[in-house]
């Protein structure tokens, strides 16, 4: 076996089981988006767990269609040795590459910018569609759960908003720890629960190296994506000459 059918074989396989993996985190984020009490149900006992990956539905819905569309080039391009097929998989996957480069850049070098922009966007959601829209209820109420974190900067963020009105300007439960079923401003004060995104970040340093290692293997498989592909439509521009 030449290096060129090694090559091409390996690029077929790994883009198969990327379109497998695809279609598998396509179908559960639509089946989690259409009817997600019955997936809980599946899961039973991991049910609690499960609610944040049920609020993601669509997001699933959104990256499971990428890798399939991935995979699918992938695998033809290589099977059918298309030019047209590989450079549009190098593409798309330089694109990403790019994005997610320069999303961690902006992220250290503007990390303030990108908080404020952050603040802005949670701040808005917090104030006017917190305990009116489910999905963005359902989202911060298992963030706020999971992370036992309050709003985003913290209780204040909830100050004269709808959910604070429509409670008797009270604020979530999560606000305050053991302090009964009321959450006042006194109690929420006096409770001092973290904002989500300091407790965020505070996650994201404890688990700094795993979370480095991850992307740092994406990064890596991105590169090696994008080399054999580049690879194959060399190799196949030189047969045709």
């Amino acid at each position: 076996m030449g290096c060129f059918t090694f090559v091409k074989v390996m690029m077929f396989l790994f883009n198969f089981l990327i379109f497998l993996a695809g279609t598998a985190l396509l179908a559960v984020g639509i089946w989690v988006s259409v009817d997600g009490s019955s997936f809980l149900k599946v899961l039973g006992p991991f049910s609690s767990q499960a609610m944040q990956f049920v609020n993601v539905g669509f997001f699933c819905i959104a990256i499971g269609a990428i890798l399939v569309l991935l995979g699918f080039l992938g695998c033809c391009g290589a099977q059918k040795e298309s030019k047209c097929l590989l450079i549009l998989f190098f593409s798309i996957i330089l694109i990403i590459f790019i994005a997610e480069v320069a999303a961690g850049v902006v992220a250290l070098a503007y990390s303030s910018f990108a908080e404020s922009i952050l603040k802005a966007w949670a701040t808005t959601a917090l104030q006017n569609e917190y305990g009116k829209e489910q999905v963005v209820t359902q989202i911060w109420n298992t963030t706020m759960t999971e992370l036992k974190c309050c709003g985003f900067t913290n209780y204040t963020d909830f100050t004269n908003s709808y959910y604070y009105n429509q409670h008797k300007e009270t604020y979530p439960p999560t606000c305050c720890t053991g302090q009964g079923p009321s959450c006042g401003q006194d109690t929420a004060l006096q409770s001092e629960v973290q904002g989500c995104f300091e407790q965020l970040l505070t996650i994201l340093k404890q688990n700094a190296n795993i979370v480095g290692g991850i992307a740092a293997g994406i990064c890596v498989l991105e590169v090696a994506a994008m080399v054999v592909s580049m690879y194959l439509y060399c190799h196949l521009d030189k047969d045709i000459r």
